[in-house]
């Protein structure tokens, strides 16, 4: 079972367990109730309200968005960064466990 720590925008911290390996990262924190993951498309990467960005340290192992999510990610310019990704794109596996990002602010 895989355990995130959610950094929503308020600064608070969400620490969630025991997720399910295949479950993405936008499931596990919408069902959890973390403000700021809305996933309106449900999880198409065809939105952004499940944009977060990946801590530092978790970058290399998370890797980068592939063409169709950097391209949605635009919806969301002017609070991009280096380090952003669409947590539905995110799939939680055994690699993943402990991952860290923080929650984007809604554009």
């Amino acid at each position: 079972m895989i355990t995130v720590t959610l950094v929503q925008t308020d600064g608070a911290t969400r620490t969630l367990q025991n997720i399910k390996p295949g479950t993405t990262l936008m499931v596990a924190a919408r069902d959890a109730g973390v403000a700021g993951i809305l996933g309106d498309c449900g999880g198409g990467c065809a939105c952004a309200t499940c944009h977060v960005y990946v801590d530092p340290a978790w970058q290399t192992r998370v890797g980068p968005p592939d063409a169709i999510e950097d391209a949605t990610l635009d919806m969301a310019s002017d609070v991009r960064k280096p380090e952003s990704r669409l947590s539905c794109q995110i799939i939680l596996a055994e690699p993943l466990n402990g991952l860290t990002v923080h929650v984007a602010p809604m554009t």
